[in-house]
């Protein structure tokens, strides 16, 4: 199996959903305040590269999350690319890019510090 040691990525604290008319290339955040939407995505960014090799990184792990029939979209946003996925894909998302040797960086905050 290859591996993408000392990749590290970070989930990304808003969810999104695709721009109307722009699926799979274009993402917008979906309001806090708003219903829980149907086909709500879950943001990965690339924390360990910030240089343009973060681009290929990211393809291999999309490539990595398609063996295991995920599906996934590499799109900029914030001005680095990020790997969406469905929200209901998260949990074997993480699972396998774990397996594939990618650290994924938790959140912490004083409520939930571990």
């Amino acid at each position: 199996m290859n591996t993408l040691q000392l990749s590290i990525v970070h989930r990304l604290p808003q969810r999104y959903r695709w721009l109307a008319g722009f699926a799979g290339s274009r993402v917008e955040p979906i309001p806090q305040n708003g219903q829980s939407a149907e086909n709500c995505l879950v943001g990965l960014k690339l924390l360990s590269d910030n240089s343009e090799a973060a681009w290929p990184t990211m393809q291999k792990l999309s490539l990595a999350l398609r063996d295991i029939e995920v599906d996934s979209s590499i799109v900029e946003c914030e001005g680095e690319p990020c790997l969406f996925v469905n929200r209901q894909d998260e949990l074997a998302a993480t699972c396998r890019l774990k397996n594939f040797g990618v650290a994924i960086a938790e959140s912490f905050s004083s409520a939930n510090p571990f």
